[in-house]
């Protein structure tokens, strides 16, 4: 197990350097494919049907990394891609990783599945399901995938999931064009049965960054995540979670002090706890169709391959991931806050943005004590 120094708040004002996290890979996007049936506007590998300069990998090449994972670490491995279900072997894989003990699951777009899926679903022993839903009305949803009839492709895999009890939870993506549609997301997602709702803010890479005009700029941004607040608090049955917004974790801290308020958050028990903010290259990463281990599914930098160095030298000994842990070397405002230990600002962001992966996250609008004084 490996510890490295990070930071916990006795008050508002002062940190305390006692705590250790633990460093180790709890949750594996693995991107099974790059092949997709869709062409959604904000996708962080501009995906497509025919990808040939990143083709798929041998079953024997995914038995290797499956085996060099279990024998590192105890993950949640994500079959992802493009669309994994394009995949004919995705159940041979995700049988073989349930047979080393590993607690595998799917990310579909949703529009391939099947009676056929569900039952595959069950007998490899997939523990849970994501689906993506980008708008409450299916003009919403279909526009940000580019394929019309993609929404009700959505609507009929949760059908599906309920009647062969598969749980399930739902991404949705948001950009200026879908946020005023956040709420009735919500409430969507609330009725359809769903374990979870992760509300991502897109980081623009891929093809996400032909869309940068379109990206919530800070104000909003602060505004939606202190919706989120209000509502997750309040939220008894459904697990919320907004993701790639490492900001809220700070932004809890500061409303539930204000409100005196002890806000306990649940967590869903294939995730990664939810401990903190960026978890990048800390509790997370990707593996992507070329084995190249990123330190998440948006961070286009990798920090070695698997299939040359395997899991456990990557982890332990790459710059880049070992560097993503050293939070004293972060700069500007994201080096200087008292909320770097439980935020951290989004790594990926900062570096799709400036560059720097190690730069002040971008969308945030929060200047910290330290800087205030001045």
């Amino acid at each position: 197990m490996h510890y490295v120094l990070t930071t916990t708040f006795l008050n508002h004002r002062h940190i305390d350097w006692r705590y250790y996290m633990e460093f180790e890979p709890k949750w594996i996007a693995w991107e099974i494919t790059r092949r997709c049936n869709l062409s959604c506007v904000h996708c962080r590998s501009s995906s497509e049907l025919e990808v040939k300069e990143h083709p798929d990998f041998t079953f024997e090449q995914a038995k290797q990394v499956l085996d060099d994972v279990a024998s590192y670490a105890n993950p949640v491995m994500v079959l992802s891609g493009g669309e994994p279900l394009l995949r004919p072997d995705v159940f041979d894989i995700a049988r073989y990783g349930s047979d080393k003990g590993l607690r595998m699951c799917l990310a579909t777009n949703g529009t391939l599945v099947t009676e056929e899926t569900c039952r595959n679903i069950l007998s490899s022993d997939i523990k849970m399901v994501s689906l993506s839903l980008d708008g409450a009305k299916p003009e919403t949803h279909d526009n940000f995938r580019n394929q019309q009839g993609a929404f009700d492709g959505t609507m009929e895999a949760i059908r599906l999931f309920n009647e062969h009890n598969i749980p399930f939870l739902v991404n949705s993506s948001f950009t200026l064009r879908n946020r005023h549609e956040i709420p009735d997301i919500y409430k969507l997602v609330k009725g359809l049965g769903a374990s979870a709702w992760y509300m991502f803010m897109i980081v623009p890479t891929g093809r996400g960054e032909d869309i940068m005009e379109e990206l919530i700029p800070e104000k909003i941004y602060d505004e939606i995540l202190e919706w989120h607040y209000q509502v997750e608090k309040q939220e008894n049955e459904l697990l919320m979670r907004p993701t790639c917004a490492p900001h809220y974790y700070r932004i809890v801290r500061q409303k539930a002090k204000e409100e005196g308020n002890k806000f306990k958050r649940r967590n869903l028990k294939f995730s990664t706890g939810g401990s903190k903010g960026c978890l990048a290259g800390q509790l997370i990463c990707l593996i992507d169709v070329d084995g190249e281990v990123l330190p998440c599914s948006y961070f286009a930098k990798s920090s070695g391959n698997i299939f040359q160095l395997g899991i456990k030298e990557i982890w332990e000994k790459s710059d880049l991931l070992l560097s993503l842990r050293d939070f004293k070397s972060y700069k500007d405002n994201c080096g200087q806050c008292e909320y770097v230990g439980v935020c951290g600002g989004c790594r990926a962001r900062a570096y799709a943005v400036t560059g720097d992966y190690l730069a002040q996250e971008p969308y945030c609008s929060y200047t910290p004590l330290k800087l205030q004084k001045k």
